[in-house]
């Protein structure tokens, strides 16, 4: 009977269990909102978590930002004559855009500005002024492009009788004016243009020598130093006469120091023509050389003067 009454004592009644189970219930839900709310502070600012390393996570997040700028396209200049497929895709060209330069190429054509490029490859505006700020054209090209009113394209050849020319530029007398050659001028007869003084006139003799001789009045352009307005006026009075003969030297069995020899050649550009041409066996078109790392392929019509196939 004991038993009995003990038993009846820890009995509750229907109501009682509700109050209970109410609030128990209301327990588990203020567990559940620490919980949650809790963990979300945290994810908002992760510094505050108790045992977050401050340096590690400054180093996650250096990672993080060399991951993003690694991912970003860095357009270095370059020559829109020698996009290959990879390139043109990655600045932004269609399939159709690229095939028109190419088949354009194809004819030993070239294009020397924006606007030409935008005539044969049909890109949209937008994509031209996006891309062509970093168009880099042989300086050569570009001769008469700031100003063609009264002045010359000294990249052509000389006139048919090869030493004289009518001068017509704004400020300078007319009537025949006499050329001499470019490949016998002396320092003191560079030094009577405006603008070449003691050290640029040496400079191009020097560089003369190393070439053994100018074959075009184009790579007057390539004197360091020497401004393309110099050049017009040196051209002016000086071109290439008699060029110097050449005996070519071929891509295909020449060694990386017989291809170092070429003033437009590094040794270092030479021996990846060696190792390029090993890999493909035979390099069958100038334009292949374009696709070698750090050529000058905006030089490539120079050295094609010295290099066969």
């Amino acid at each position: 009977m004991g038993r009995k009454d003990k038993k009846s004592q820890i009995r509750f009644s229907r109501q009682e269990r509700s109050g209970i189970f109410f609030l128990l219930s209301i327990i588990v839900l203020l567990q559940i909102g620490y919980f949650v709310f809790g963990k979300v502070g945290l994810a908002d600012d992760p510094t505050d978590a108790p045992g977050v390393d401050l340096d590690l996570q400054a180093k996650i997040d250096s990672l993080k930002n060399g991951a993003i700028q690694k991912d970003s396209i860095k357009i270095y200049p370059f020559n829109p004559n020698f996009i290959t497929d990879y390139k043109g895709y990655a600045l932004g060209m269609s399939v159709q855009e690229i095939d028109r330069l190419f088949a354009f190429r194809k004819h030993n054509k070239f294009v020397n500005s924006p606007e030409e490029f935008q005539r044969v490859t049909e890109v949209s505006d937008s994509l031209l002024d996006a891309i062509s700020p970093y168009f880099k054209f042989p300086e050569w090209t570009q001769v008469g492009k700031r100003s063609t009113v009264g002045r010359k394209q000294y990249a052509t050849p000389p006139n048919s009788n090869g030493n004289t020319y009518n001068s017509s530029s704004p400020g300078r007398l007319g009537g025949d004016i006499t050329i001499k050659d470019l490949n016998t001028a002396t320092v003191e007869e560079l030094k009577s243009i405006s603008g070449i003084g003691d050290k640029l006139s040496a400079r191009i003799v020097k560089f003369r020598d190393l070439l053994g001789g100018f074959v075009v009045d184009a790579q007057l352009f390539d004197v360091y130093g020497l401004s393309p307005e110099v050049v017009e006026r040196t051209l002016e009075r000086y071109r290439v006469l008699t060029p110097p003969k050449i005996n070519k030297t071929n891509m295909n069995t020449a060694s990386a120091s017989e291809l170092a020899k070429l003033v437009y050649i590094s040794y270092k550009v030479g021996q990846r023509i060696v190792d390029y041409r090993t890999k493909v066996g035979t390099i069958k078109s100038y334009s292949e050389l374009t696709q070698i790392e750090d050529f000058p392929s905006d030089k490539i019509d120079r050295i094609k003067l010295y290099l066969a196939l």
